[in-house]
């Protein structure tokens, strides 16, 4: 799909010299960016460099402290720019999908696509909803989604909330599209579903700015890269110019042989014990299926399987969150049927979420307040809070987690994604777990965050934590489990050691129906494929 350059190419937009200053930081430092119409326009850096600041500045979100933006508009003469919001930026060509949803869950999916663009009837009185609902429909026709328009968006998955996040930015027909971490919540289906969405507004001669973590996408898909770090401009060329490994290495000044950190960690005594966990799904069939596994302390199982297995269910079924789920959840021996999330905390069991801002983070607090506020029996009592005792519970744990934070009292959202990773983990190890639940913790976080993720969970484990690790990437599973289990709709259908998986094996697990242990995934993997 990527990487066809020419002399020909034509920039559609250009930042020069763009300075972004916080109070208290300096988020980018004159940076120039070029956007080529008709091809994707990567934009890579570690979580802090000053990507998402560049991209709000060039969306409306932010004003510049300094610096000029130039659209072209098919003129060789380009003419400077300024956004007063994002409806300004809309009207000029310029849309954005950002990595986080910003979706009303409560309303359906053609009022959530036209949110402030509404089509309207009688003199503007009222809201036309059946075209809407049908130009919806084009829209997510040309997607490749059939959702109907009147669902309400608490009703679809995660994906195809994605989906209908990138359909709200269609409806303007921009000319330059920027896409934050646009596959992050997408199954391989539906990835392949976007990037023929990508390749076709490509031929349409939009300017595609994507922002990844994910390199093995860039890299098929780029045309041209811009690399960030420490909010200055290290690097930009055709992708055909640069490897991977360069990539990695002007991202982060370090070798990327070393990001994968898995290590063979000594498994002890059973801690943790789930029997026959269950549950229906709407509509009928179940989405969980009498699921049983054990975690033994200071032991990684990962859980491997793809979008709509059931692994988020199987988590959040774990910590009484889904109030429909049945099965039996044993913690050292002790049963936890019918207790409340709250009571199954103090008991030891914690959930790090997939939505670390929806689900994990207070977004309105700082960080001491985010990093303490599931451990408030730890420095509160006799209803006083003993505030020394706190300020050194959240100075530990800024320490132990290597959080970039230049004070506790600084608002959470000025902390990049993986330091706002690392506080969600912070503040769970805080109430002292013996299992932690870890729902794709290195989602949406650059490769230097990852791996610092990575010996997070080395520690814990060889601390004789028990851990059960959720993820899409194969390589993460792969690298740092210690034993793997694979769910394909709602079913246990692999059970593998770190020494027996490969790709290839647990791919086919979690494509097939029926159960696969280690003793018989040779015969039944090749019978099922006809090999």
């Amino acid at each position: 799909m990527g990487n066809e350059t020419s002399q020909n190419d034509r920039i559609v937009m250009e930042a020069r010299k763009i300075t972004k200053i916080f109070p208290g930081t300096r988020a980018l430092q004159e940076v120039d960016f070029s956007v080529y119409g008709g091809k994707i326009n990567v934009l890579v850096g570690e979580n802090g460099a000053g990507k998402s600041t560049l991209m709000k500045i060039l969306a409306g979100i932010e004003q510049p402290t300094s610096g000029e933006i130039y659209l072209y508009n098919g003129s060789v003469t380009p003419s400077r720019v300024s956004f007063a919001n994002t409806r300004d930026a809309a009207r000029k060509g310029i849309g954005i999908v950002h990595q986080e949803l910003n979706l009303f869950s409560d309303l359906t999916v053609s009022e959530n696509i036209f949110m402030n663009k509404e089509i309207k009837r009688y003199k503007s009185l009222y809201i036309h909803h059946e075209q809407q609902n049908e130009k919806s429909k084009e829209i997510l026709h040309k997607l490749g989604q059939d959702i109907d328009p009147n669902t309400l968006i608490r009703n679809l998955r995660l994906g195809q909330q994605q989906i209908v996040e990138i359909a709200k930015t269609m409806v303007d027909e921009p000319k330059i599209l920027i896409m934050d971490e646009p596959t992050s919540s997408l199954s391989v289906q539906e990835v392949e579903v976007l990037f023929s969405v990508i390749q076709e507004l490509k031929e349409e001669g939009v300017g595609i700015i994507y922002i990844s973590h994910r390199m093995e996408e860039i890299k098929r898909i780029g045309d041209y890269i811009t690399i960030l770090r420490d909010s200055r401009l290290v690097e930009t060329c055709s992708m055909n110019e640069i490897c991977m490994n360069d990539i990695v290495r002007k991202m982060v000044g370090r070798d990327p042989q070393k990001f994968f950190s898995g290590q063979t960690h000594t498994a002890g005594e059973e801690v943790l014990s789930v029997k026959h966990m269950t549950l229906p799904r709407f509509g009928g069939g179940f989405t969980l299926d009498k699921v049983s596994f054990s975690v033994r302390k200071g032991e990684i199982l990962g859980i491997y399987g793809l979008m709509g297995a059931g692994r988020t269910e199987l988590l959040e079924s774990m910590m009484g969150v889904v109030e429909k789920a049945e099965g039996e959840v044993w913690l050292e021996g002790k049963s936890l049927h019918g207790m409340q999330p709250k009571d199954r905390i103090a008991h030891g069991l914690v959930l790090i979420p997939e939505e670390r801002q929806r689900e994990g983070l207070f977004l309105n607090l700082a960080v001491d307040q985010n990093l303490t506020m599931a451990c408030m029996h730890r420095y509160a009592k006799a209803l006083k809070i003993h505030e020394k005792k706190e300020r050194e519970l959240v100075l530990q744990m800024i320490r132990e987690m290597r959080i970039k934070v230049a004070s506790p009292q600084i608002s959470i959202n000025a902390l990049s994604g993986g330091n706002q990773q690392k506080v969600v983990i912070g503040k769970c190890l805080l109430t002292q777990p013996k299992v932690l639940l870890m729902d794709e913790p290195t989602r949406g976080i650059d490769v230097g965050a990852k791996s610092e993720v990575f010996e997070i969970m080395n520690t814990m484990a060889n601390n004789k934590f028990g851990i059960v690790f959720v993820s899409s990437e194969l390589e993460e599973i792969l690298s740092m489990s210690d034993r793997i289990i694979v769910l394909s709709k709602g079913k246990i259908t692999g059970e593998f050691l770190r020494s027996e998986a490969t790709e290839e094996v647990l791919r086919r697990a979690s494509e097939i129906g029926h159960g696969i242990t280690a003793a018989t995934k040779t015969t039944e993997v090749e019978k099922a494929y006809g090999n």
